[in-house]
Formats: structure tokens, C-alpha cells, sequence
């Protein structure tokens, strides 16, 4: 079993081509040493958005222990340090796995 969580956010106006840069940079390195697996990660420029996804073995209550290890972490805070806040907003929940019939991974 993974829990999945879905995290959008909407970036501060000017800061997409940064967040991006700082994001590629960091998240492949500290999210899965912490134990999780990015699934997926898609910006729209447009609108200044970008949603992404992670997931970590077990439950919601299991994700949410890896979190706080995670958030607790050096790797973390060596990867936020000096970093503004370039996110105006967040929308973070648990997602919920759906299969779709007759369509393959």
C-alpha cells in the first residue's frame, strides 16, 4: 500500500522560471533519501501553477511519520536555506488511487 498526496500550488508572480530551477535541483535529490517517490510534477506557466504528486509506503498515518522525519531533516533545510517564499499558495490533500477500466499504466 502507497498514500499518495497531491500538492498544487500557485507561485508567486515572476518566481515560475526559479521555483523550477530550485526545484529541479532539490526534490529528485531530498524527497526519495527521505523515502518517498515523486510520481509526477507539471507546471503551467500560464498560470503560474505547478502540481505534483508523492507518495510513501503505508498509510496516511505512516505518510505523515516519513513526513515529519523529512521536514525534521538537515537534507530539508540545507535545501530551503536563503530560498524566498516563491509559493503565494497551497492546496495539499491526500489523493485517492482510482482505477479507470481498460486503461494500462
Amino acid at each position: 500500500m502507497r498514500t499518495i498526496q497531491l500538492r498544487r500550488y500557485t507561485l508567486v508572480e515572476g518566481q515560475y522560471d526559479a521555483f523550477l530551477a530550485w526545484w529541479e535541483e532539490w526534490m529528485p535529490r531530498v524527497r526519495p533519501a527521505a523515502g518517498f517517490v515523486i510520481e509526477f510534477a507539471y507546471g503551467v506557466r500560464e498560470t503560474n501553477e505547478f502540481v505534483w504528486a508523492v507518495s510513501a509506503e503505508g498509510d496516511q498515518e505512516a505518510f505523515l511519520a516519513t513526513e515529519q522525519a523529512y521536514l525534521a531533516s538537515d537534507a530539508r533545510a540545507e535545501a530551503f536555506a536563503g530560498v524566498p517564499q516563491r509559493i503565494a499558495e497551497y492546496n495539499i490533500r491526500f489523493a485517492d488511487d482510482v482505477a479507470i477500466a481498460g486503461v494500462s499504466g
